[in-house]
């Protein structure tokens, strides 16, 4: 292959190395452009590990969210269960059941709406028990994750469980 360089004189060192860096370009094969295969699988593998740790996180958070959704919900049942005792002769709902609407003596609503596990599969329901007279009750809910319970089972054995949430009458 000829190159015509112009104004090159014989001898000249900076007209030399031009023509060296041009064959050293022309020359070389597209061989260095893209990542080698060992260099994509270290960025795949880092990747890779790096999702795994997001998921594991990602998961544990949405644990945590829905246990205290669920805490949440049996204490605003317990704010919803004193106002109906107190507005309805010193009595508590007699039901937990979804549809069931909890009303004061006047036909106020203090409880619309029966509220529903954030998964709602078994085993993970509301349970609420109530005694035959109406004056005591209890209400309960299984949660994710271990030790931020107050009960073993639902509605028992208050204060030495780990996996249960639960609620009781204050009267």
């Amino acid at each position: 292959m000829r190159v015509k360089f112009d104004g090159c004189g014989n001898g000249e060192v900076v007209c030399g190395l031009r023509m060296v860096m041009l064959f050293f370009f022309m020359d070389k094969k597209n061989t260095d452009k893209g990542f080698s295969l060992f260099e994509l699988l270290v960025s795949i593998s880092i990747i890779g590990i790096l999702m795994a740790v997001a998921m594991v996180s990602y998961s544990s958070a949405q644990k945590k969210a829905r246990d205290n959704r669920r805490m949440q919900d049996m204490n605003n049942i317990q704010k919803a269960a004193e106002q109906y005792y107190a507005t309805n002769n010193y009595v508590y709902p007699p039901s937990g059941d979804i549809g069931v609407v909890w009303r004061t003596g006047s036909n106020e609503d203090i409880l619309t709406k029966w509220p529903t596990d954030p998964k709602n599969v078994t085993p993970y329901t509301y349970y609420y028990t109530v005694s035959n007279n109406f004056d005591i009750y209890c209400v309960c809910a299984q949660l994710e994750e271990t030790g931020k319970g107050n009960s073993s089972a639902a509605c028992t054995n208050f204060g030495t469980g780990t996996t249960h949430y639960c609620v009781k009458n204050q009267q």
